[in-house]
């Protein structure tokens, strides 16, 4: 998978690779939605008017210069007034994503804002969301009142009756936002299917940015062996995969593998997780991290359960819109729907949120009892197991299980597995011993 450097990469490039992720991602259409950055010069590259969004390639990309001067082979998107607007307004915004995605439309068309509260990270990424009332799309009129909005310091704005249009310092940054508002959106409306989404408070918050405990020392020397270097490359890929299948979103998720005994690698805390390179990956070893990389925040757990369950050698700790629909409201999560969702998962508890905290490991308990995955409310699911590619198994299996039971909420009532059939898959499929 390309990986994305706005600092080193040309305009038209990041936009086709964004375009890319967010097109195969299912967020916008052939024909909907636009990309802008402006560079250092003032010149704004976009996306152009009338070409299908699954097959741009960077000569399609048009750039507006400075003077107004067009340069490029189609006409520039007949959105360029408001990117040209938000520009003008705001000059610490560098690149702007329009788009359709379903869930923030879904939000656009009954007039309501997603409340990013719903999940720790989001509010920080996100920050305050707008709303612009409708205007003609392409119109100089769309443009100011998106322009307006963006002047009151937001950078993520829902657009009456048509989408959505973020900001950001670079375009990795305006994805990011783009990404989380979406699966925000997503996570509110697949929990209202369900149940009642309960949300988080500014309590809750702060707790999630401040409870973790400090760095760990960093380590003298630093061992590279081809292990090691396998087990790097095997955690990104991992990553990647989850990104593409949207398993996992550039603000959030953690993957480690156990090296030997109690030395693992781990990925590392604010990074966009698309965008991961077997360079990123920290390696913890004797209790120290590798020199000049900062782990996840939730090493320490890794540490734990590391340390305490030698039948544990991979963790994937993320959030999933369908998993997180069961973190965000009181609905049971019964994976007694097929038989290999329990026989991958058997029962999966859920627990309060903050229940990974180190004053507070609740997790560490229900990891003790043999359970292999576990929903934290309003937070994110862990999936453990031996090796890593069993756990990512684990975890689609649990996210497919979530799409079901919520896809048949309109249907009628769950009629689960009973208790002679899970007898019977138990002495079938989890012998003891």
């Amino acid at each position: 998978m390309k990986i994305l450097d706005t600092r080193l990469t040309h305009p038209a490039e990041q936009i086709i690779l964004i375009l890319e992720r967010i097109y195969n991602r299912g967020l916008t259409t052939t024909s909907g939605g636009n990309i802008s950055i402006i560079d250092d010069r003032g010149d704004i590259w976009i996306t152009p008017a009338g070409v299908d969004k699954g097959s741009l390639q960077t000569r399609d990309i048009m750039c507006i210069k400075n003077d107004g001067t067009v340069v490029g082979i189609h006409k520039p998107s007949s959105e360029f007034p408001f990117h040209r607007a938000i520009y003008e307004f705001r000059p610490d915004i560098r690149a702007v994503i329009h788009a359709h995605p379903p869930a923030l439309v879904s939000f656009s068309i009954v007039g309501k804002i997603p409340d990013t509260n719903i999940i720790p990270q989001a509010r920080k990424i996100c920050g305050p969301i707008g709303y612009a009332p409708y205007a003609l799309p392409g119109s100089q009129q769309l443009g100011n009142k998106i322009a307006d909005v963006f002047k009151e310091n937001h950078e993520a704005v829902i657009m009456e009756n048509h989408g959505t249009v973020v900001g950001g310092t670079d375009l990795r940054d305006a994805f990011q936002r783009f990404e989380t508002l979406e699966f925000c959106a997503r996570t509110i409306i697949n929990g209202r299917t369900i149940g009642k989404p309960e949300y988080l408070d500014d309590r809750n918050i702060e707790e999630f940015h401040t409870s973790f405990p400090p760095l760990l020392s960093e380590m003298d020397k630093v061992e590279y062996p081809s292990e090691e270097r396998e087990i790097r490359q095997s955690i990104v890929r991992i990553v990647q995969r989850a990104c593409r299948q949207g398993l996992m979103i550039s603000s959030y998720g953690t993957v480690s593998v156990r090296w030997k005994r109690e030395d693992f690698l781990i990925t590392p805390t604010n990074l966009h997780r698309w965008d991961i390179r077997n360079k990123d990956v920290v390696q913890i070893r004797e209790g120290m991290r590798e020199p000049g990389k900062i782990p996840s925040n939730s090493t320490w757990l890794h540490q734990e359960i590391y340390k305490r369950f030698p039948n544990i050698n991979s963790i994937i700790i993320t959030q999933s819109p369908y998993l997180m629909a069961f973190g965000v409201t009181r609905e049971e999560f019964n994976v007694r729907t097929i038989p290999e969702s329990w026989i991958f998962l058997q029962d999966v508890p859920k627990v309060p949120f903050g229940s990974y905290f180190k004053h507070n490991p609740l997790i560490l308990t229900l990891l003790g009892k043999g359970i292999p995955a576990v929903i934290v409310e309003n937070d994110a699911v862990m999936v453990t197991g031996d090796k890593l590619l069993q756990t990512f198994d684990r975890l689609e299996v649990a996210e497919f299980s979530a799409k079901s039971l919520t896809m048949s909420v309109p249907l009628g009532k769950l009629k689960p597995i009973n208790a002679r059939q899970i007898g019977e898959l138990q002495k079938k499929f989890l012998p003891k011993g």
